[in-house]
């Protein structure tokens, strides 16, 4: 005896577009820029033009539409320091936001092959490369975006050769500058450089000018978030293994430069930061680390002692320096004078603010005066 099974047939497929309930609600708390970027996602979101590409441009050449040949104009919205444009094409749609010097590009079309061209149409030749200059060098910024996530942009900063800043440090600071200074791929054994010191002393100062140095094989990048980034795995990946500047295969490094990073690698961090003192660790000498041409800078106000062991083990650090306030000797020489310097001498900040003819009298148990523009 047999008994007939009788086969139940799966429902077809659903297009995901199908479970959305699109809704656009506008108020005037809404910009006509707002009404273009929800414009744009129609096609994409109902499937029309399932395919998008995305492209950003640092600094856009004068006159750069940033629109594909033949683009129709749709909206168009300007103020003073930004604008959007909506336009299409056969089979895509480009929208372009616009910022001061820079501007992201996506398009949407019917195929990968189509969208990925006209994209590129779109940014061919849009990129304004300045003429290099002796005191400046390029340097990165990555910030992570609520909207968008992770996000790069480059920006020309003004840096003076190591022989003319070096006066500005103590002769123990100036000569282990030197070698740092000097430092090629061959050189590096630990990932980890470590400035540390007062505020005011010059840290930052100094960083610019080892962009400057290591600018023919080193790109540096300075991330304006570390306390997010090393709590957000997604965003860390991003940094270390999605597309950057360091190439494994041409030998191009890349310099992170996490500034004032007292919480994540002082001596109770690991307790205070969670995670973040690990991944950091293992982003320098750790498996996050392997295969990438990446270095770790990191300055700190905290004195050396009550930096975490793991940070300061011997082995780890490329370099490990101390910036301090020069002597009453050295501020002397460099003012050229002694008025308004204290027998402990002057950080870099107060004799900038001497020779400016500021007060900087510092009352104890604050903050020196004028510490902010030279960290």
């Amino acid at each position: 005896m047999s008994t007939d099974r009788k086969q139940t047939a799966a429902p077809p497929p659903t297009a995901p577009e199908a479970a959305l309930v699109s809704r656009l609600q506008i108020d005037d708390s809404d910009s006509t820029g707002d009404v273009i970027d929800a414009l744009f996602l129609g096609r994409f979101t109902l499937g029309e033009q399932p395919f998008s590409r995305s492209h950003t441009v640092d600094r856009v050449r004068k006159g750069s539409t940033l629109l594909p040949p033949g683009a129709h104009v749709l909206r168009e919205a300007k103020d003073d320091n930004s604008g959007s444009v909506l336009a299409e094409g056969d089979g895509w749609t480009v929208r372009v936001s616009r910022w001061q010097r820079g501007a992201e590009v996506t398009v949407t079309a019917v195929t990968d092959e189509l969208a990925e061209a006209q994209l590129k149409q779109a940014v061919d030749g849009a990129e304004d490369e300045p003429e290099p200059q002796e005191d400046q060098v390029s340097m990165g910024f990555w910030y992570h975006s609520p909207m968008r996530g992770p996000r790069r942009t480059s920006r020309t900063i003004s840096a003076g050769p190591w022989s003319d800043v070096r006066q500005n440090y103590t002769a123990r600071v100036a000569t282990a500058m030197d070698d740092l200074m000097k430092v090629t791929p061959e050189d590096i054994s630990g990932r980890l450089l470590l400035l540390h010191g007062p505020p005011g002393t010059g840290k930052t100062s100094a960083l610019r000018t080892l962009a400057r140095s290591w600018s023919d094989w080193c790109q540096v990048d300075c991330v304006l978030d570390p306390e997010h980034l090393f709590n957000n795995i997604g965003y860390l990946m991003d940094i270390a293994i999605g597309a950057d500047d360091s190439d494994p295969e041409t030998g191009r490094w890349r310099l992170l430069l996490l500034e004032d990073c007292d919480e994540l690698i002082r001596g109770e961090a690991k307790y205070a930061a969670g995670q973040a003192l690990s991944r950091l660790l293992n982003l320098t000498d750790g498996l996050l680390g392997q295969g990438r041409n990446v270095l770790v800078g990191v300055t700190t106000n905290e004195d050396l002692e009550r930096l975490h062991p793991a940070v300061v083990r011997p082995g780890r650090c490329l370099a490990r320096i101390e910036v301090g306030s020069l002597s009453r000797e050295e501020a002397v020489s460099w003012l050229g004078t002694d008025e308004g310097i204290g027998r402990d001498g002057a950080t870099l900040a107060e004799l900038y603010a001497l020779k400016k003819g500021r007060p900087t009298a510092h009352v104890p148990g604050q903050e020196r005066a004028g510490a902010g523009l030279y960290l």
